[in-house]
């Protein structure tokens, strides 16, 4: 079989760090397809993500992820906005790095509670709303990002083009 060549951008990180706003930055910058995986779970399923977990369990959306990842790898250059739990699955983490680049996406707890305090649909904050426990959710998977990555940008105090620019310059 040929081996498919690089050409993805994964980006991955905690909630709120700035993966959906920062791939259609990049989408305009290079003008590539844009795929935001947990809007195209949705689509596929039929409901929301909190629904999806609520119903079927974590496991089921993570072996959604992994479907998806799959088919992605297939296709044409894109910038993809990954789950924040996408790495934490090894086969998934295979499928990235096969296909692409991983970029993490890093920002303090402080910033991320700023961006993602207002939002309810994010089951795995749901009881841990504040910096303190988005802190110790971070610190959980704060391994897996950094092993899991090519390239990391922080985006504190950043806008998205600055940060889309500071990728597209990594990559190039």
């Amino acid at each position: 079989m040929e081996k498919k060549k690089k050409s993805h951008i994964y980006l991955i990180g905690f909630m709120g760090t700035g993966k959906s706003t920062v791939s259609k930055t990049l989408k305009e910058l290079l003008r590539w397809k844009e795929i935001e995986m947990d809007d195209e779970i949705v689509r596929e399923c039929g409901m929301e993500i909190p629904a999806i977990f609520e119903k079927y369990g974590e496991n089921y959306f993570r072996d959604r992820e992994t479907e998806l990842l799959r088919k992605i790898a297939q296709e044409g250059a894109a910038i993809v906005s990954c789950g924040g739990g996408a790495v934490l699955r090894r086969e998934n983490l295979e499928i990235m790095k096969d296909s692409g680049i991983i970029v993490l996406l890093s920002a303090k707890p402080e910033t991320v509670y700023q961006r993602v305090k207002g939002n309810s649909s994010r089951p795995l904050l749901k009881d841990r709303m504040s910096v303190a426990g988005i802190a110790e959710l971070m610190e959980q998977r704060r391994e897996a990002y950094e092993s899991a990555c090519d390239r990391i940008v922080a985006t504190d105090h950043k806008t998205p083009l600055q940060i889309g620019k500071e990728i597209v310059e990594l990559i190039r």
